[in-house]
């Protein structure tokens, strides 16, 4: 009954897969999980910086959060994604657990590593297909095997977890109403166009995620 209610809240949210993760790939060592969380942030960080961010596509979540931040401010997006998600995995330590935490701060600090990096370097293209296809896909790969081996990029994703439990919204509904207020707001600052650019290729890295993990 568990396992079929996490797969229908995947449906609207990727954080229901943590718990998942800890449950299939116990045997994995911690050093192979730092390895494999750190390509899928770095995959992540490639995602944003040389497909989404320039050409003005954002994901949901804080990382959303992060690159409407960046735009309308001086401050870095990796700046942004390490201030705004570091509080809420800690707000989640007691719940998710120690490993949880310390591999989700692993994860954000390679990101906001990554994304600074990679920061200079010009879009691989303007394409807006390409952009949608390339960028969503790779994003899906690296935030599924970030959660895969039990961590997380997203600070929303543990708020949600945590209200689920004292409110009676799901997780699912939580991080839907998170991801409408963002993706509304990045129609007023990046236009109508751009905003479902955004939503389709949030569309594509989250059935990227689900096959990934499946």
């Amino acid at each position: 009954m568990y396992k079929r209610r996490v797969n229908y809240y995947f449906s609207y949210s990727r954080s229901t897969y943590i718990s998942i993760s800890y449950s299939r790939s116990t045997y994995i060592s911690i050093y192979k999980r730092l390895f494999y969380i750190f390509c899928g942030a770095s995959l992540v960080a490639i995602s944003l910086q040389l497909f989404l961010v320039k050409n003005n596509v954002i994901d949901g979540g804080i990382v959303g959060v992060s690159i409407i931040l960046s735009h309308i401010s001086s401050i870095e997006i990796g700046l942004a994604l390490l201030l705004l998600n570091t509080p809420f995995f800690f707000l989640g330590y007691s719940y998710l657990g120690k490993r949880f935490l310390i591999l989700s701060l692993f994860a954000i600090s390679v990101l906001s590593i990554g994304t600074h990096v990679l920061e200079p370097f010009p879009s691989i293209t303007n394409n807006p297909f390409l952009v949608i296809l390339l960028g969503g896909v790779i994003l899906g790969l690296g935030v599924g095997i970030v959660i895969r081996y039990g961590g997380s990029l997203d600070g929303t994703e543990v708020l949600a977890i945590l209200l689920s439990k004292r409110t009676p919204f799901s997780i699912g509904q939580i991080v839907m109403f998170f991801n409408l207020f963002i993706f509304s707001s990045s129609i007023y600052i990046f236009g109508f166009k751009e905003a479902i650019f955004s939503l389709a290729a949030f569309f594509l890295a989250y059935k990227t995620i689900d096959l990934l993990i499946k």
